[in-house]
């Protein structure tokens, strides 16, 4: 074969290579863009549901809170980052005590009617073995979110999310955080033990925490 029959089947195979090289970048960024169109479509509702069934190992009540037995129960994947004020903070460094994660936003209107009741349970269980960690999203700059925290009392650390990066490290068929607001309640070995999706009052945050700060 001639060097010059050769030249056309080289560039072919080239112009191959790069079509689908092109064709994988297409669809890795599709994936990307629909992970972070559910978790817009999902932002700042009234929530949902989801659980019961199947391998979940988890039940939702009709008050809309997930609840997970203890033996099967799965850890929180790694949360760490930098906080609102700029500093560094671990939740796996909570170990030991219960977490009340809460993801929010300054943006979120259920956000802001939730918030006063966060405050006030929060402050109540200070010292009591009980960590209030918020997951501050969508928020283009802290500014926002800071004076939301002032106007609302919320004196607990918030990690600084505005992609929603965290939320997204929980795995499918866990108890993850699906909407803005969610809130999580960890045991205290770190794993899920509660969740909702929806903002909750007073009443309703009592209602996810008491029972896990009960366990021995």
């Amino acid at each position: 074969m001639s060097a010059a029959s050769r030249a056309p089947q080289r560039s072919n195979r080239a112009a191959q290579s790069s079509y689908r090289a092109a064709r994988a970048r297409r669809r890795a960024a599709l994936a990307a863009g629909a992970a972070a169109a559910a978790l817009l479509l999902a932002a700042c509702g009234d929530g949902g549901t989801s659980g019961g069934g199947g391998d979940t190992g988890f039940v939702t009540g009709t008050d809309g809170i997930s609840t997970v037995p203890e033996g099967e129960r799965v850890a929180a994947p790694d949360l760490s980052g930098e906080t609102l004020e700029g500093e560094q903070l671990d939740v796996d460094d909570y170990q030991g005590k219960v977490v009340v994660l809460n993801v929010w936003g300054s943006w979120c209107n259920p956000c802001r009617a939730e918030a006063k009741y966060f405050a006030k349970v929060s402050k109540e269980y200070e010292g009591k073995g009980v960590q209030f960690v918020g997951i501050n999203t969508r928020d283009g700059s802290t500014t926002a979110a800071l004076a939301f925290e002032k106007d609302f009392g919320i004196t607990y650390p918030s990690l600084y999310d505005p992609t929603g990066k965290l939320m997204l490290r929980f795995e499918k068929g866990t108890l993850n955080p699906q909407a803005i607001p969610s809130t999580l309640v960890l045991d205290r070995e770190g794993r899920v033990a509660a969740r909702s999706l929806t903002a909750l009052d007073e009443e309703r945050l009592r209602k996810m925490l008491e029972p896990v700060v009960a366990e021995k």
